[in-house]
């Protein structure tokens, strides 16, 4: 069979959630389906250590997708001829974009269609082009994937479809999450932190990931509760104005707030496993890695209680309510002065963590991708 993907996202040393799902899922199923032959469909110049086995044939289709005018360009014309020209038997679109004209059977994995419900997430032109498209891709799809039960239940009714039509693939975490000795823990405070013990953020830092809450809440729990305690931001900054940048500028703890930029996996994986306790107060995730990774890394999780995070996270972490800034410096403080729940969360979190590994991830995915190819081929399927 030729299998064609989209993998537009596998961009080295830039890759945000949707990307690693790509690659961790990627390289997992070409190596365990030889007998098949995969087409990787760039849209510039690619790493070629994400040409992960013999049968992988890369193609490098214009125009650089980076701008709607563009995405549009890319899969309704260059995306579809490739799949013509190379006689493709199936398409995956790992980030939910497909050719809307085109007879050849598709799965798209939509993780999330938080555009649907806000309209201050995205730039004005990124909104209007996903509220536009989206819902049809989402009907024109052969199946759909995506990765938690609240999100399949939201694409579901949102977009009025069939629910037997979308299959649930849970994220997994990066092997090199894993539990660190004290000496390594205390290094890397060293170097990050000036030796002292801090809370960790993970995120690309756009606007429903919430940094702006969380800020408010680090301050108020610093002013209310003085002490060594800082907090360590890693991501990429995409988003930095309205009250975003009013949080900052109106901390009174800004010196305790240290921010790392894109940290590579190496780094990251240090940082996460030498802080407190991961915070991820997000608005709205369709599964939220950083949770998982968190419980590979043994340490304790604060996130929201809001859309797929409660899914994710069951009862190994403290849930809040992700707008309240008092009920997040509350939980920073438990989490900071109380030894014994944080080994509770740990210990809940080994436990939940076995639910989820790219192993799975990637096994499910083959398992809907040979689903979508049976359902289109054979109509009794359907």
């Amino acid at each position: 069979m030729k299998i064609a993907v989209n993998t537009r996202l596998l961009l080295s040393g830039k890759m945000d959630g949707i990307g690693w799902f790509a690659n961790e899922t990627l390289q997992r199923i070409v190596r365990s389906h030889p007998e098949h032959d995969f087409y990787f469909l760039f849209d510039r110049k690619y790493d070629p250590s994400f040409l992960f086995a013999p049968n992988v044939h890369p193609l490098v289709l214009c125009p650089q997708a980076r701008h709607p005018v563009l995405w549009y360009l890319f899969f309704q014309f260059s995306v579809k001829r490739a799949l013509k020209r190379h006689r493709i038997d199936l398409f995956l679109s790992p980030d939910g974009y497909i050719p809307l004209d085109t007879k050849i059977p598709t799965l798209s994995v939509i993780h999330d269609i938080n555009f649907e419900h806000s309209n201050d997430y995205l730039k004005p032109s990124h909104q209007r082009y996903m509220t536009y498209f989206f819902p049809q891709f989402a009907r024109y799809s052969t199946r759909i994937a995506t990765v938690s039960e609240f999100s399949k239940h939201d694409i579901s009714t949102t977009y009025n479809i069939n629910p037997d039509k979308i299959d649930v693939v849970y994220d997994g975490a990066h092997p090199g999450y894993q539990p660190l000795d004290q000496t390594l823990r205390q290094r890397t405070r060293d170097q990050y932190t000036q030796g002292c013990p801090y809370f960790i953020f993970v995120s690309t830092i756009i606007k429903r990931k919430n940094l702006a809450t969380l800020l408010t809440a680090f301050d108020q729990y610093k002013t209310e509760h003085p002490g060594q305690t800082k907090l360590v931001v890693v991501g990429h900054r995409v988003w930095w104005q309205d009250e975003l940048k009013k949080a900052y500028d109106n901390m009174r703890h800004k010196d305790d707030t240290v921010f790392i930029g894109r940290a590579e996996p190496e780094v990251l994986t240090k940082l996460m496993g030498s802080a407190i306790a991961l915070v991820y107060p997000s608005l709205f995730e369709g599964f939220g890695i950083p949770i998982v990774e968190a419980f590979q890394a043994e340490i304790p999780v604060i996130t929201s209680n809001t859309t797929s995070m409660p899914e994710v996270a069951g009862d190994a972490a403290i849930l809040v309510e992700p707008t309240d800034a008092n009920q997040l410096a509350q939980a920073l403080h438990s989490l900071d002065t109380n030894p014994q729940l944080r080994e509770q969360l740990v210990e809940r979190g080994r436990k939940r963590r076995t639910l989820f590994s790219w192993e799975i991830t990637a096994d499910k995915l083959w398992q809907s991708m040979m689903k979508t190819y049976q359902s289109a081929t054979n109509p009794s399927d359907k």
